[in-house]
């Protein structure tokens, strides 16, 4: 006897096909079906739990991922371009008291990097920055799917607004229901923590 859905072989008392879990019409016994019906549930695979991660496991993966990119950024672009346009490097104050058009030249290029690492990392199978990844976390749509690169990109920009509600965006982080920052429902995104629990 073959199942009607997917054509495996069947043992001559199965109620439910192994394979697929299709009930058969020709043996509608109920005392095989109770037999058969948990060795079906044991053989489908449950579904992992979801955990949302919350604001402060996300407050430290920021603060790995800001200093390694400030690190990056200090040793390859910020330093040798600024000592190249005369910058003073020692000097925070004349920074920002003496703006030149070399200085903003250098802060675009430093926001642009920023926004490639971001963007680029938490819409790459990684789904994650490094200080996510390092934490067992990582960012998905509202589908539980991958970001594509424009909808990180939003997510990453609207981290603008979250700044400029003097940092109220984040907070909000600790006490949305899904655990969203400002930031996550503008990109419709979720940072969510991996979990070897089943539910």
């Amino acid at each position: 006897m073959e199942c009607r859905r997917c054509g495996a072989t069947l043992a001559g008392n199965a109620a439910y096909c192994s394979a697929c879990g299709q009930a058969t019409s020709e043996n509608p016994n109920p005392a095989a079906a109770l037999e058969t019906a948990p060795a079906v549930a044991a053989a489908t695979p449950a579904r992992p739990r979801i955990a949302y991660a919350g604001f402060w496991l996300r407050a430290v993966a920021y603060v790995i991922d800001y200093l390694l990119v400030a690190l990056v950024l200090s040793v390859t672009i910020a330093g040798p371009l600024m000592q190249h346009a005369g910058i003073s490097t020692t000097d925070p104050w004349a920074v920002y008291s003496h703006p030149t058009r070399q200085l903003l030249a250098v802060e675009l290029l430093m926001a642009m990097v920023q926004w490639l690492y971001w963007a680029l990392l938490e819409s790459s199978p990684w789904q994650a920055t490094v200080g996510k990844k390092l934490l067992g976390l990582y960012v998905v749509d509202m589908n539980g799917k991958r970001l594509t690169f424009a909808r990180a990109s939003g997510r990453f920009f609207a981290k603008i607004i979250s700044t400029l509600s003097l940092g109220f965006g984040y907070v909000m982080a600790g006490f949305t229901p899904k655990k969203q920052a400002l930031h996550d429902l503008i990109a419709k995104s979720l940072v969510l923590k991996k979990t070897s629990n089943r539910a």
